[in-house]
């Protein structure tokens, strides 16, 4: 994991980003059809699209409308070609249409897109998961990460008897209801504080903390004592931006480690949200990278090999109370689907075969892409911090550090507006938030690289001429 900080002496004031406040700026490149695809778009869809940071009113453009994607590259509607950093947000590790897992998928359609039976695939991409990840002894497949943390937390409540969860500030961990409360993703994306349409009385039983604040976990159970269920963390947050978790100093535990220490003295399950960094930051997620046992791991992304799949899983004793064996129901018509469980095994199995090869291969090429950015943007006196753990970053428009939500809120998301238009409008695709993690693939390379830091360069300058 690498972290940078960055200061100039020409730092912006820092403003907190709520959706109004920036206009769409002409787009330098054609994109005509793309415009015309969200005008049509938009007659359907609730802002025109499916899920929201799509939209990239955030960064005050329209966005590019996708046809098809090889590699580290994708090619709008118009014929322009980008080079992509969110990786479908990330599940795309491999690279887009790597061509074992479209093989593989294609085998498995022409058997039949779904059974809505049991198939041998299941047990076999479970078996590779569980060789990845000793915390889970045994699994569920669901069709989402939303499904997966959400059935996580009603199995932590099952096995406990207790109902407050907590969960940390800026960290998402799907659109439930009760885990909607100060969460990240969209949420913070759009400046808002929770989701309406979640009962008082729901939002009640969640407990958002501060992330990295041993103390303020403590405090809470002693708030609550013998009332808190479960603790669900994203080891790495990724849905505020990239904020690693703080290691051990001056006698403290580091923070994860501190989370297993008090949910085992205290009696409350410890979910492990790995639905980001699954596979991700390490062949066996952050709880590999930092040696940290969990009682329930979610994941997702990766874990499908770009199609819809998430997983809970976790100790025997817990796992064992989900209907048939036990009292707490759970079902899902297209879990386990056959051409998600194709997809997963052909990801995993080129990650397993190849881990020694791909791991440091994606450390090399962050380190680059990340540092190089992160450089240029010093050279041009704009403020920025740099977090990043692995293959997924964030630059952060704030001179720093960025160790918890409150103080990535900082970040100057105008400038980061400008930055990511400029770099649009050069072929480098970044999430178009300043609250959502970057991520690269093993497709990405020296040309890659390159490209992304001539673009860099280039939209520093134009950055720079809107600075005070």
């Amino acid at each position: 994991m690498k972290a940078g900080r960055f200061n100039s002496a020409n730092a912006q004031p820092s403003t907190f980003y709520t959706e109004p406040t920036m206009s769409s700026q002409p787009p330098a490149r054609y994109r005509a059809k793309s415009q015309a695809l969200e005008e049509r778009a938009e007659r359907f869809f609730p802002g025109g699209v499916n899920s929201p940071v799509r939209a990239f009113r955030a960064v005050g453009a329209g966005p590019p409308f996708i046809e098809r994607a090889q590699g580290a590259w994708l090619t709008d509607a118009d014929g322009n070609r980008y080079i992509d950093y969110f990786g479908s947000w990330g599940p795309m590790i491999l690279g887009h249409a790597f061509p074992p897992v479209v093989e593989a998928t294609e085998r498995a359609a022409r058997n039949s897109a779904s059974f809505g039976a049991s198939t041998a695939a299941e047990a076999n991409l479970a078996e590779r998961v569980v060789a990845c990840f000793p915390a889970i002894e045994k699994l569920r497949f669901v069709s989402s990460g939303t499904e997966a943390t959400m059935s996580a937390i009603r199995l932590a409540r099952a096995a406990t008897g207790r109902k407050i969860v907590v969960k940390f500030e800026g960290c998402y961990h799907g659109h439930s209801d009760g885990l909607l409360v100060k969460a990240g993703s969209g949420v913070a994306t759009f400046g808002i504080p929770g989701s309406a349409g979640v009962p008082e009385e729901v939002a009640s039983l969640t407990l958002a903390l501060p992330y990295n604040d041993l103390a303020a976990v403590k405090a809470a159970f002693a708030a609550h004592p013998g009332a808190i269920a479960a603790v669900i963390v994203e080891p790495v947050v990724g849905n505020a931006g990239c904020i690693p978790p703080l290691p051990a100093a001056a006698g403290v535990p580091g923070f994860l480690a501190g989370l297993r220490e008090i949910t085992a003295r205290e009696g409350a399950l410890l979910i492990v949200d790995e639905v980001m960094t699954g596979f991700r930051v390490a062949l066996g997620g952050a709880l590999e990278l930092y040696g940290i046992d969990a009682d329930l791991v979610t994941l997702g992304k990766i874990v499908g090999g770009g199609l819809p799949v998430g997983v809970f899983g976790g100790k025997r004793r817990f796992m064992d109370l989900l209907a048939p064996l036990g009292p707490v129901y759970q079902a899902g018509t297209l879990s386990g689907n056959p051409l998600a469980m194709a997809a997963g095994i052909a990801t995993l199995s080129y990650l397993q075969d190849h881990a020694d090869e791909v791991y440091p291969q994606l450390e090399a090429t962050a380190k680059a892409v990340t540092e190089g950015v992160a450089a240029e943007a010093a050279r041009a006196g704009i403020p920025m911090t740099l977090n990043r753990v692995g293959s997924m970053w964030t630059w952060f428009f704030t001179p720093g550090p960025v160790t918890n939500y409150a103080q990535a809120a900082q970040s100057d998301t105008t400038t980061f507006g400008r930055f990511h238009r400029a770099m649009l409008d050069q072929g480098v695709w970044l999430p178009p938030s300043q609250f959502e993690a970057a991520f690269l693939s093993t497709a990405h390379g020296e040309e890659e690289v390159a490209a992304t830091l001539a673009a860099a360069r280039e939209a520093f300058k134009g950055v720079q001429g809107h600075m005070k």
